[in-house]
């Protein structure tokens, strides 16, 4: 399990490192990295089933933190892959206002056309619904966003809770160690109080017979 979790861990990185350079990425090779990305991040979700089936497998004692760190490397994946599809959203959105404008640009006008003014209107009420519905996306984005960072930090408070358990659970069975040996202990005193009160009685006894 080991091998395959930092090898999946290492592709994480590299697909991350890899989207950082989307915008800068010429437009001509924009869609070849994105199928790089995607398919890449198709292979670690397969990587991850595998995981998941291995975790379940280990011993009891090491089962919690081996799922732990598969759900961890599933968050980050997750996280990528929304961010890669927020970045082909906004890429069409873009290239559709773009073409729209520059059909705008290139068609040529007439003092006879009629229909120029309606034309004109359709666009730009065509570019100012486009608009709005970027904003709508990158303010779903934001809500987006601080929903995974409250889940981010229920999960370290889990986490510290989880640590927490542990420690009280070593703790009591520290506890219950120490009870039963006070408890053996108590058990052998006893023993040894009934021993020496027989013991004693003996000697008197022989004593009263010999000076009788």
């Amino acid at each position: 399990m080991e091998t395959l979790y930092h090898e999946t861990n290492k592709q994480i990185q590299d697909v991350q490192s890899r989207m950082g350079r989307l915008e800068t990425t010429d437009r001509e090779y924009i869609g070849l990295l994105e199928e790089e990305l995607q398919a890449k991040i198709n292979q670690i979700f397969r990587h991850l089933e595998r995981l998941e089936i291995l975790a379940s497998k280990e011993p009891p004692n090491r089962r919690q933190n081996a799922k732990l760190r598969v759900d961890q490397l599933k968050y980050d994946i997750q996280h990528l892959q929304s961010g890669l599809r927020n970045f082909q959203q906004r890429r069409y959105v873009r290239e559709v206002q773009e073409r729209e404008r520059d059909e705008l640009m290139a068609r040529t006008f007439t003092t006879n056309d009629a229909d120029t003014s309606i034309s004109i209107d359709e666009t730009l009420q065509f570019n100012t619904s486009l608009n709005d519905a970027h904003k709508g996306m990158d303010d779903l984005l934001a809500s987006g966003g601080s929903i995974l960072d409250g889940l981010r930090d229920q999960r370290s408070t889990l986490k510290g809770t989880h640590k927490k358990m542990l420690d009280v659970a070593n703790m009591l069975g520290l506890s219950n160690t120490v009870m039963r040996l006070i408890e053996k202990r108590a058990f052998q005193d006893k023993f040894i109080m009934i021993g020496g009160m027989l013991v004693t009685c003996i000697v008197i006894v022989l004593v009263i017979k010999y000076l009788s």
